[in-house]
């Protein structure tokens, strides 16, 4: 049995249906229409998606794999627009319609008051709408589409309070930094074709194997291995849209958009696009041990250092936005290892707890009127128990504790970190390993800031005093009223994500790990296949579990760092000053995260302004408005002023002028006879 084409149409479009309907007659369809029309269509591709994820694994249904237009075509050189549909694709699509689903739902409560809300509900469908392009495509160039439509709408929604210049200053920033990830992106899918000769997948990967000993050069003298040339390159692209360093500085800038949008790009969509690219192109990646070991350096090192930033920040969401870096490093990592299956299963389980933290960080800010500096909250449990339990579930999800669902898909990828044998892997076990101790510092240290310990705001509530000055100024961890859980649109999202965060990984791990669930849409070289050796040991969730209780291991790093967290900030909170002070250093490293923005603004930004005025004084005023321009006028003029003495006005100048012609002929001609 095959899958419906009209199911898939259906799936793609109907986002794009309810974004254009509350784009375009918005006015006319007021704010519960807009949202109506929205909610509508991504709950119709939700449905949908589970619907295909049944037939696909239960139903008998095979994978999907056609052209529905021919864009173009150039002799036997064509470009289509079709769909790839796979157990591969089928996960991704659940899980971007089911989180994108919850983020509108949420939306209602988090936008109620903003201006601009029939525009928010039509960006936030018209970016499901792109991710599922990317995700579906079965080929290089709709799958370029839908990478290049993902980055726009993003540009669009993290400066979507236009008249904020922090949010027009990130969302800049985050296109500038995209392009260059997808420059090389480009490059990479241009030298799929001058290599394999064509735009589809299937095509493009059973022709993978003619690569082995082709090359390419790039500088006099050098060749390079056509498939490392092709798969780094691709890469690069995945660099810019999954944030990995030195591609990385877009993101934690990216929390100046609403905290929906921050959920919906850090969880199930636009970061993870680059972990799924790499995972589709499987097949050509596992012919480059030396591009894989690139990747895997790459994803340890955003690992381990972007979330040791994280500690040290104050912005609850800014906490979150470097957590998402420090697991996009573990997904790759996992990558870089052949371990693609473990990048998708922790793709998958991140998703559900990561927007679980985002939307309950939003839920939090709507209850602090707006604040977002965890020192100006402390003691919300008791006015916030939905928010508090379901963060806590979240938490301990991305802590990777044992049976909840972060534990499976993390573990498992450290475990494959550790059995791998290729260039860099004992640096990248060493950065994943050392990242469980980093997480639960940052993650026992935004709970206990947020939640426990003593209340660091206070309530003005008298002469309605709203928690600003008499200048209009917010006043910090002053509000108008205390604190309260947040209305149903918003606490329902947060429950029915905690349910996943929870269940999904022991559910899942069994088949998704080790029982080849994924066939034919990834592939590993036997030699290479370290989930074969890791399910040698595999005796179902609950002994994995149980076996990850040991304290000898992550499991004990997270205990370290809860028993660390708990003694500062509930019995000793001066110790976290004299931490500061002690580590001094450290922490300002930290603190400016490495320096890589001043870099970058010193190198690129203010060098390109001054290679510009430069190219300005040198060519433009100097050689084409002086020398070009100028130049010529000056000239004429100095032709014209000395043409114009000769023109006296005097008849004895012209008299002589005559006669000294005349023997100047003369003369010539006498020359001549001669």
């Amino acid at each position: 049995m095959e899958l419906s084409t009209s199911i898939l149409l259906t799936i793609a479009l109907a986002p794009l249906v309810g974004c254009v309907l509350a784009g375009f007659l918005g006015r006319f369809l007021g704010r519960a229409g807009s949202h109506t029309v929205t909610l509508l269509g991504v709950a119709i591709s939700c449905a949908l998606s589970f619907y295909v994820l049944y037939q696909l694994t239960l139903g008998g249904a095979v994978a999907y794999n056609h052209n529905l237009y021919t864009w173009f075509q150039i002799g036997h050189f064509h470009a289509s627009v079709g769909f790839m549909v796979d157990r591969l694709t089928a996960m991704m699509l659940v899980v971007v319609s089911f989180v994108s689903l919850l983020v509108h739902l949420y939306t209602i409560g988090y936008m109620h008051d903003d201006p601009g809300y029939t525009r928010f509900f039509s960006y936030i469908s018209l970016f499901t709408f792109s991710m599922f392009m990317l995700v579906m495509s079965n080929n290089f160039l709709q799958l370029f589409f839908g990478w290049e439509a993902v980055g726009l709408v993003s540009y669009l929604l993290i400066g979507f309070w236009y008249k904020k210049p922090s949010a027009i200053f990130a969302n800049l920033k985050a296109f500038l930094v995209n392009r260059v990830g997808d420059f090389g992106f480009l490059l990479g899918i241009a030298a799929v074709v001058y290599f394999l000769g064509t735009l589809d997948y299937a095509t493009a990967f059973s022709a993978a194997p003619s690569l082995v000993g082709k090359t390419l050069q790039i500088t006099a003298g050098t060749h390079w291995d056509a498939a490392t040339v092709i798969c780094v390159l691709l890469f690069i692209g995945a660099m810019g849209k999954s944030a990995q360093v030195p591609l990385h500085v877009w993101l934690p800038d990216s929390m100046e958009g609403p905290t929906p949008i921050s959920a919906l790009i850090h969880a199930a969509t636009m970061v993870t696009a680059g972990i799924f690219m790499v995972a589709r192109m499987s097949p050509l990646f596992e012919l480059s041990q030396s591009a894989l070991s690139f990747i895997m350096v790459i994803g340890g090192t955003t690992a381990l250092f972007t979330g040791l930033v994280g500690i040290v920040q104050h912005d609850i969401k800014r906490v979150i936005a470097y957590s998402t870096l420090s697991q996009l490093g573990y997904m790759v990592v996992a990558l870089g290892v052949s371990d693609y299956s473990g990048a998708v299963f922790h793709l998958m389980t991140h998703a559900f707890f990561k927007a679980l933290l985002f939307l309950g960080a939003g839920s939090v800010i709507i209850a602090m009127h707006h604040e977002q500096d965890m020192r100006y909250m402390g003691g919300l449990r008791k006015y916030m128990p939905i928010t508090w339990i379901t963060m806590w579930i979240g938490s301990l999800a991305l802590c990777g504790v044992p049976f909840f669902s972060g534990f499976y898909s993390k573990d498992a990828i450290i475990e494959a970190a550790g059995l791998a044998h290729r260039w860099g892997a004992g640096y990248a076990y060493f950065c994943v390993l050392a990242g469980a101790l980093v997480t639960g510092l940052y993650t026992f240290r935004l709970m206990y800031l947020t939640f426990h310990g003593k209340e660091r705001f206070k309530v003005v509530a008298s002469h309605g005093h709203d928690g600003h000055d008499d200048h209009g100024h917010h006043e910090p961890g002053v509000l108008a009223h205390a604190p309260k859980e947040s209305p149903w649109v918003v606490t329902v999202p947060l429950v029915l994500l905690a349910i996943p965060s929870l269940l999904i990984g022991y559910l899942t791990v069994g088949p998704l790990l080790f029982g080849n669930w994924f066939g034919s849409a990834i592939h590993v070289n036997p030699a290479d296949n370290v989930l074969a050796e890791m399910g040698k040991e595999f005796h179902g969730p609950l002994a994995m579990a149980l076996h990850g209780l040991t304290p000898f291991g992550p499991f004990g790093l997270v205990l370290l760092a809860f028993a660390i967290q708990t003694y500062i900030y509930l019995f000793n909170p001066a110790m976290a000053g004299k931490i500061k002070s002690a580590l001094k250093p450290l922490w300002t490293a930290l603190d400016r995260k490495y320096w890589f923005d001043e870099v970058y603004f010193a190198v690129f930004a203010r060098g390109g302004v001054k290679l510009g005025r430069g190219l300005w004084r040198a060519g433009d005023a100097a050689l084409i408005d002086g020398a070009m321009v100028n130049g010529s006028v000056g000239m004429v003029h100095r032709v014209a002023a000395s043409t114009r003495r000769l023109q006296s006005g005097y008849l004895y100048h012209y008299a002589f002028a005559m006669i000294l012609g005349l023997i100047l002929l003369l003369g010539g001609y006498w020359l001549v006879g001669q």
